[in-house]
């Protein structure tokens, strides 16, 4: 089966007590759009970022999340997740999202994207959705989606396949790298076989395993 665009989401302004940034605005709430989008290496044309110490920014400029995964969400809350509730600008059909390689490519319309790292959850996504307990609940899960770097800038619309082009010998999964950095540390050595994750995450990696002897 061949992994599509679901939905092309866009983040608008949200101004509450639970934002993530000085000014209490964030650009969690993510709403679906008719159209092909514009992908620039810095992010998706007119997707608000609130807090960019900790979002956006080339490593992370579009944010993927599995309509598989959102579904499960939906049935263990009770209620429906629309496209882009997770804050995502994409949200897929049929692409193992959580088993993507870091550094895999995906030809999304007429863009080029790179799997980078996991999604961490935050106290700003804890509080959009009104779950207290969300960011234990969404770490225990661990499908935390994946965010990509744009190596080619092109438009990305709804229905757009998602084809992978190219995937590193290393294998270490989006999956692996989020386990290996809140729930399996036994996992960390095998972040520094991954290239193409951010820096930031290995140097990590390097001190936690210097702690440990």
């Amino acid at each position: 089966m061949t992994g599509r665009v679901a939905a092309v989401n866009i983040g608008v302004v949200t101004e509450a007590q639970w934002a993530g940034d000085a000014s209490g605005r964030s650009g969690i709430d993510k709403r679906p759009v008719d159209g092909p989008v514009l992908v620039r290496v810095e992010g998706v044309v007119g997707d608000f970022i609130g807090e960019r110490a900790h979002h956006g920014g080339p490593d992370q400029a579009v944010y993927a999340y599995a309509e598989e995964d959102a579904a499960w969400w939906a049935a263990e809350l009770g209620r429906a997740v629309r496209p882009g509730g997770f804050g995502e600008n994409l949200s897929t059909y049929a692409v193992d999202v959580t088993g993507a390689v870091i550094g895999e490519q995906w030809q999304v319309g007429s863009a080029l994207l790179q799997v980078t790292k996991p999604r961490t959850p935050c106290t700003t996504f804890a509080g959009f959705w009104g779950v207290p307990d969300l960011i234990k609940r969404f770490t225990a899960r661990a499908l935390p989606g994946a965010y990509l770097r744009v190596l080619r800038e092109g438009e990305v619309g709804p229905g757009d396949p998602v084809e992978v082009v190219e995937r590193p010998a290393h294998g270490v999964t989006i999956g692996e790298v989020f386990r290996a950095t809140s729930l399996e540390p036994e996992l960390l050595p095998r972040l520094l076989e991954a290239e193409g994750l951010p820096e930031p995450i290995r140097e990590k990696a390097r001190r936690r395993l210097a702690s440990r002897g």
